[in-house]
C-alpha cells in the first residue's frame, strides 16, 4: 500500500516511448513541473499528450513541446504558446482541439469505465460534423520563417454520430484513458490518497482518473489517516505511485502573467 517512490526519475523510468499521457494543471496552475522534467530526462518521444493546453513557452509541458518530445496533443487551448502554435501550423504535430467541457467529461468518463456519452457542446459545428484540422502538411523551414503559402490540412477530424433525445440533438464523444498521468496535488498520503488546494485543482482529478498508471508529485506527503476522507479529491484507488517534492520544488510555481495597477494615493478616485 505504500505507494511512496524516492524520486520523480524513479517514478517515470518504465514509461515508454509512443506512450499517452494525461496531465494536469491549467496554465501553469497545478502542473505536474518536476514529473514532466523526468520525463524529459528518460528522452522518450513520440509520446501522445491530454492536457487542457500544453503548457507555456519554456514551461510546463512545453519543456517536452520544445524538446520535439510530443507528437499528439488532444486539449482545448492553444493559447499565448508560440512553438505550440508554430508546430502545429507547420505541419509537425498533431493536434485535436476539443471544447474544454467534453475534455473534462472525456477524462472523467474514460476513467469511470464510461466507454462514450452524448453531450450537446459541438452540434452544427465541425465538432460534430468534422473538417477540423488535426494536422496541417508538413512546410520546409524556408516557407515557416517567410510566412509563404497557406498552411493546407493533411489530416482533418472525422464526422461523429449525431442523435436526438427529446428533442435536442446530442454529439457522441468517446472517453479517454491512457497509459500514464501526470498530476500535482497540494497534500497526499502514501496510499496516494490526494487534496488540490483551489484553482490547483482544475483538470488534475480528471487526470489522475484516466490514467492507467498515475503518478502525483505531492507539495506534503502525510501518513495514511491523516487526510480527512471526506476532504479527499481523488481517492488513492486512481493513483499508483507518489512523489515527495522537496520545499524548494513545492515552493516553485510560475506566473503566467503577471498583471498589477498602480498604487492608490490619497485624495485620488
Amino acid at each position: 500500500m505504500d505507494k511512496v517512490r524516492a524520486t520523480a526519475a524513479e517514478a517515470v523510468q518504465d514509461l515508454p516511448d509512443g506512450a499517452s499521457l494525461a496531465v494536469g494543471g491549467f496554465g501553469l496552475s497545478g502542473v505536474p513541473n518536476v514529473l514532466i522534467e523526468a520525463v524529459h530526462a528518460r528522452g522518450v518521444g513520440r509520446l501522445s499528450v491530454v492536457s487542457n493546453n500544453c503548457g507555456v513557452d519554456g514551461g510546463g509541458l512545453g519543456v517536452l513541446l520544445a524538446a520535439g518530445r510530443i507528437a499528439k496533443v488532444t486539449g482545448s487551448y492553444i493559447g499565448d504558446n508560440r512553438e505550440f502554435a508554430r508546430q502545429y501550423l507547420g505541419g509537425e504535430l498533431e493536434v485535436e482541439l476539443v471544447p474544454q467541457g467534453t475534455l473534462a467529461e472525456r477524462l472523467r468518463a474514460g476513467g469511470c469505465g464510461i466507454p462514450a456519452f452524448y453531450t450537446p457542446a459541438g452540434v452544427g459545428t465541425q465538432v460534430a460534423a468534422g473538417g477540423l484540422p488535426l494536422r496541417y502538411a508538413r512546410r520546409t523551414a524556408e516557407q515557416a520563417a517567410s510566412g509563404a503559402g497557406a498552411s493546407e490540412v493533411a489530416v482533418a477530424s472525422p464526422a461523429k454520430e449525431v442523435r436526438d433525445f427529446d428533442g435536442r440533438s446530442y454529439v457522441l464523444e468517446r472517453g479517454i484513458t491512457t497509459d500514464f498521468a501526470l498530476v500535482r496535488a497540494a497534500r497526499g498520503d502514501r496510499h496516494g490518497n490526494l487534496v488540490f488546494r483551489r484553482a490547483a485543482r482544475n483538470f488534475n482529478p480528471l487526470a489522475a482518473m484516466a490514467g492507467r498508471i498515475t503518478v502525483a508529485e505531492v507539495e506534503e506527503l502525510v501518513e495514511p489517516g491523516v487526510l480527512d476522507p471526506d476532504a479527499v479529491h481523488v481517492p488513492g484507488v486512481f493513483v499508483q505511485r507518489v512523489v515527495e517534492l522537496t520545499p524548494e520544488q513545492a515552493s516553485a510555481k510560475g506566473i503566467e502573467r503577471r498583471t498589477t495597477s498602480a498604487p492608490v494615493t490619497q485624495g485620488t478616485v
